[in-house]
């Protein structure tokens, strides 16, 4: 009996060491992921895929051996970024990784990424408009500070002027669609701006439509006061247009845009709520077949599903 039970505690404590530094399961609990991982899918997570997290990080904080970057498409398990308490102790989700530290991302109103050429914020394109119109245009230009912009050419009755993403926001903010405005190198469907991904020493320019979200980053996770003024971003109580973050980001999506439990819910990903890499399927079945007609046998995924 002693022998029995000294194997049966040596045995659950192989388990817990196994699960609390080298692997974890979790079970898929919504359609969010389909069709690469289905609702009630168990898979296991590697916690060294990019390095262990040490646990207990209430106590010790944020330490990770053998730091290795995350991969574009990799399928990440994770804690809660908008969560309250330890890290290590909240809620986890799994989405799939689309934007690393330093990426920009063309992302539209609803914050889903678009097929849209990635584009600079601050990049210049040339833009044709109605020559009749240019009054208002350069009405706009000083109202909106657009100086040292110079008439590039015509073409067939049209005014061309080179500007860039953030100007022409500006202009069309300014004009409230009263000139149409034609990129004559790439077009940027309405409503869709880059978003730069934060990376740690790298300093973000704040815009209009970028700065609630990295306003939330600031609070959540740099332990800066911030707040918002308009389309002012302040950080203790200072206006900045940029900031320089201190932690790595990442930007995750659902393979399902119905599932808001990704980046557009949460926001981005920093490195130390990233627990590993789940890449194998040890337990999944067809919920409306008998077990041994449904069992499907464990099985590797694709990281570009």
């Amino acid at each position: 009996m002693k022998q029995l039970l000294k194997a049966v505690l040596i045995a659950v404590a192989l388990v817990l060491l196994i699960k609390v530094f080298a692997f974890t399961s979790c079970t898929i609990p919504s359609a969010g992921m389909e069709n690469t991982l289905f609702r009630g899918e168990r898979v296991i997570v590697n916690k060294w895929s990019y390095g262990l997290r040490l646990p207990l990080m209430a106590w010790t904080g944020y330490h990770r051996l053998a730091a290795r970057p995350v991969r574009r498409g990799d399928i990440l398990l994770f804690n809660n970024p908008a969560g309250q308490g330890c890290i290590d102790r909240r809620e986890v989700f799994i989405n799939r990784c689309i934007g690393l530290p330093g990426d920009t991302l063309m992302l539209n109103g609803e914050l889903i990424q678009t097929s849209d050429q990635v584009l600079s914020p601050d990049s210049k394109l040339l833009y044709a408009y109605p020559g009749e119109q240019e009054e208002l245009v350069e009405k706009a230009m000083r109202q909106a500070g657009i100086t040292d912009n110079k008439l590039m050419g015509y073409d067939e009755g049209n005014f061309l002027r080179s500007f860039s993403h953030y100007e022409i926001y500006l202009l069309k903010q300014e004009l409230r669609e009263q000139v149409t405005f034609r990129s004559l190198q790439t077009e940027t469907t309405d409503g869709v701006h880059p978003y730069v991904v934060p990376a740690r020493g790298k300093a973000v320019k704040v815009y209009p439509w970028n700065a609630k979200l990295l306003c939330n980053t600031i609070l959540q996770h740099e332990g800066r006061q911030a707040r918002l003024q308009g389309d002012t971003l302040q950080v203790d109580g200072k206006a900045v247009d940029s900031y320089t973050f201190t932690k790595d980001y990442h930007w995750v999506a659902s393979n399902n845009s119905v599932s808001m439990c990704d980046s557009r819910l949460f926001g981005f990903v920093p490195d130390d709520h990233i627990i590993g890499r789940a890449s194998l399927i040890w337990f999944s079945k067809d919920n409306e077949a008998p077990f041994w007609q449904g069992y499907r046998w464990p099985r590797f995924f694709s990281r570009v599903q």
